[in-house]
């Protein structure tokens, strides 16, 4: 048999589909051409590249929308209210930690064509491999409910804050409207997944739907550390930019790592809210869908950097900046509050001399943003995890039901403030932990030459790629014996 490295892109082409009769890679005659724009960009500038990168890129931009939901707005919250500026610089450091490890497997993927859940059956374990897709299925599963309680509980809080009511808690009318919430949010999502199983044109539509979404979240909380900048005492720049230093010299060289109690579990919390378990498995197969080859390897790293690590840090950031900003004070610390919802945020925002406009509309409109991109790619995500598991077509009937499977999330409109105190803590322990599993198979296979034969990295260059993933891998595991060590005991009190 050729090494992939000899091995012409159409007959790889033909090899992804083989043996993987659920996808259909692409439209072939718009995967040709795209190669033949690839090769011809060669002798162009860095700005028609750049142009040309910018007018294809999608996979990176999914999983900047898959991670930019409650969990990133929680974190980010809770890190401005509480610290301030201090942990700006974490968001994006452990983005960049998800940027090495899905590089990896953008770089495996795009050069065998092999399916990421059949690479890892073979190449590390069976065990791992069917580990990796379960846990995806489950954490995602569990992580839609929270998506639906803050969708449907933000736009309650903007209907009842431009019409003038307030309906009381637990009362059958507000179940009434939060679940009538979540049933147009569900069927919106759906109609939008659906799309993705139409071949290149659905795709290219379900794309552009995420891109604007996540420009909107980018734009609206924009807004508000814009009118930030010019009430109250306006907003110490310096200060912010010392946010995103990892270290001080202020009193000779220390890290910027809190040592409080809350503050090292702020810490742990934006840390692990950057990339999720179910984001390592829809990567690859993102790019399977849209028939990439080993051509497009420039492009899937463009696109990871600006999909995925510039707009999450750029709307992390400034929700951080605008809670530091607004809601971080001594009275606020010296009151002992434990929690700091969206909804309760918007308020605070609001109180601290923001108009209504840019307090409740513009920034609930951003957190209702991030968690319908978060219910769209959980569909997806569950979509293509069931389709490789069960080896079946990912369009027509069976990828539709099989993309409904985190459909009971819908009930998190009313439950999520009951059941998540018994049911998050496991499902978070067990997504931390198989995270590191996965990356460690990353690892693995990126260093296989038996999986990817004349492809493997080699000489200097493996030597970086491998330090690269070796400290993504240790900071991960450390933050998930962290997690386990002091997280996960609280819930057996």
């Amino acid at each position: 048999m050729n090494s992939n490295k000899q091995m012409p892109a159409d007959e790889m082409l033909a090899k992804s589909r083989s043996g993987m009769p659920m996808y259909k890679a692409g439209d072939p005659e718009l995967v040709r051409r795209e190669r033949a724009e690839l090769q011809a960009l060669q002798s162009k500038g860095a700005w028609e590249r750049t142009k040309w990168y910018f007018s294809k890129s999608g996979p990176g931009w999914m999983q900047s929308a898959m991670t930019l939901g409650g969990g990133s707005a929680m974190a980010s919250l809770f890190s401005g209210a509480y610290l301030k500026y201090e942990l700006l610089w974490v968001q994006p450091v452990a983005m960049l930690i998800g940027v090495v490890m899905l590089s990896a497997l953008a770089y495996q993927t795009l050069s065998t064509g092999t399916r990421p859940f059949y690479a890892m059956k073979r190449y590390v374990s069976p065990a791992v491999a069917w580990a990796w897709a379960i846990c995806t299925l489950v954490a995602t599963m569990i992580w839609h409910f929270p998506q639906y309680s803050l969708a449907t509980g933000m736009s309650l809080d903007l209907i009842q804050a431009f019409c003038g009511f307030e309906l009381a808690d637990g009362s059958g009318v507000q179940t009434a409207v939060l679940m009538s919430l979540a049933v147009v949010v569900f069927c919106a999502a759906t109609a939008i997944v659906w799309n993705y199983g139409k071949g290149s044109k659905g795709i290219k539509l379900f794309e552009n739907i995420i891109k604007s979404i996540v420009w909107f979240i980018i734009v609206s909380f924009a807004v508000v550390v814009a009118v930030c900048s010019f009430t109250g005492d306006g907003i110490d720049w310096s200060e912010v930019g010392a946010g995103f230093l990892p270290f001080s010299f202020e009193g000779g060289f220390h890290w910027n790592i809190p040592d409080s109690a809350r503050g090292i579990s702020i810490f742990i919390a934006s840390l692990s809210a950057a990339v999720g378990i179910n984001m390592t498995f829809l990567f690859g197969y993102s790019f399977l869908a849209k028939g990439w080859t080993r051509e497009y390897k420039g492009l899937a790293r463009f696109d990871l950097l600006t999909g995925m690590l510039i707009p999450y840090t750029l709307a992390t950031s400034l929700m951080i900046v605008a809670a530091g900003t607004t809601i971080h004070s001594q009275a606020f610390l010296d009151s002992g509050a434990t929690s700091v919802s969206p909804i309760a945020a918007a308020g605070m925002l609001e109180a601290a001399g923001l108009p209504a406009l840019v307090s409740r509309l513009v920034f609930g409109l951003g957190i209702i943003g991030m968690s319908m991109n978060a219910i769209i790619l959980h569909m997806l995500v569950c979509g293509f995890a069931v389709c490789e598991i069960f080896k079946v077509e990912a369009s027509g009937w069976k990828y539709r039901l099989a993309t409904l499977l985190p459909a009971p999330g819908i009930f998190g409109a009313i439950l999520w403030s009951s059941m998540g105190t018994w049911i998050a803590i496991p499902t978070s322990a067990i997504a931390l932990i198989m995270l590191p599993v996965a990356y460690i198979g990353f690892f693995l296979l990126n260093n296989s030459e038996k999986y990817l034969r004349e492809d493997m990295p080699r000489g200097s260059r493996r030597f970086w790629w491998n330090l690269g993933m070796i400290l993504a891998i240790g900071i991960t595991l450390v933050s998930v014996i962290y997690y386990l060590v002091t997280v996960v005991p609280t819930y057996f009190d």
